[in-house]
């Protein structure tokens, strides 16, 4: 009896360590199943961003709108049907969040290459670091596995993903509650070094807010006016708006911070110090921020036989 006790006991361990293996995350995932997956997604966004420089930022910021909702798991490509509400129109996504034909496009390339093997939420992921890459920005390791999710969370969206008005109390909340220090929030910020932002997101600021460059709110509204335009764009860096740099906090520093919650960053709060440490070594704020994005690109993942591989990244199989 106790001779069978320990081969049962023995057993659960094995399936036990079994189960942590497949709910590892590795670099090279796919190197068998699909060995031209990597090489396929990098093409397909080099050639994405080279078209429009704006869409590396896109892609950049669909990964984290993705993995602050339930984790990165794709869910935030599912498209709405009769019966199921995704997360495309939450507030921070509706009308703003961009590149999903890109990962569709990408999505097809590698199904065509390995049927059902590739993620979504990998291709994500992946496309997210070269997305940086392909713009200056510092490069990093991608662990890949992940399963793609059957389910989305609208509520979630609304409430997880910090809005562009912002305070600082409330950043630190929102990236605190995934697991982020203050420091690695700011870190993450400095993404704006690239992108633009929708005149509805940055109106107020510059027409009603005090800690602005004077000069720099007068250029804004010209294409931003008191009503109306609501789509007009700006960049969220002025200075090097299409390339990965630190120039995004060198202008916090001159109240030249697109989004309010942007200067709340450089505002007399705790987090100065480490705007001026971004500011004045670039090497820093790339090796700090490509930590982080490892960090954010494996909050909390589908592995094993949870979820799916969705065959189209809009909808569930």
């Amino acid at each position: 009896m106790a001779f069978s006790s320990f081969k049962f006991s023995f057993y659960l361990f094995l399936v036990f360590l079994l189960g942590i293996a497949s709910a590892q995350l590795s670099t090279n995932f796919y190197s068998t199943s699909c060995p031209r997956a990597i090489s396929t997604i990098k093409s397909a966004v080099n050639s994405a961003v080279a078209k429009e420089a704006r869409m590396g930022a896109s892609l950049l910021r669909l990964h984290f709108h993705d993995c602050f909702v339930q984790g990165c798991d794709a869910s935030v490509l599912l498209d709405d049907t009769s019966g199921f509400t995704g997360e495309k129109t939450a507030f921070p996504n509706a009308n703003s969040l961009r590149g999903f034909d890109v990962i569709d496009t990408i999505k097809s390339q590698v199904e065509s290459l390995c049927p059902g093997v590739v993620s979504c939420s990998d291709i994500i992921a992946v496309a997210a670091r070269d997305s940086v890459v392909a713009l200056g920005g510092p490069s990093w390791p991608v662990q890949l596995g992940r399963r793609d999710s059957t389910t989305a969370s609208l509520s979630s969206a609304n409430s997880d993903l910090p809005g562009p008005g912002s305070d600082l109390s409330a950043l630190i909340t929102a990236f605190s509650n995934k697991g982020f220090t203050a420091n690695e929030m700011v870190a993450l910020s400095g993404s704006h070094t690239i992108g633009q932002a929708r005149c509805t997101n940055f109106r107020t600021r510059i027409y009603n807010e005090a800690n602005i460059n004077s000069t720099y709110a007068t250029s804004l509204q010209a294409n931003c006016p008191n009503s109306g335009g609501d789509d007009n764009l700006a960049p969220l860096d002025t200075t090097t708006p299409k390339f990965f740099d630190n120039a995004y906090f060198k202008n916090l520093l001159s109240q030249k911070g697109l989004l309010h919650s942007d200067q709340q960053l450089f505002n007399g709060g705790s987090t100065d110090s480490q705007v001026t440490t971004y500011s004045n070594n670039l090497v820093s704020f790339k090796t700090d921020f490509a930590n982080a994005m490892v960090k954010m690109s494996n909050l909390s993942p589908l592995t094993g036989t949870s979820g799916q591989i969705r065959t189209n990244c809009r909808k569930v199989n």
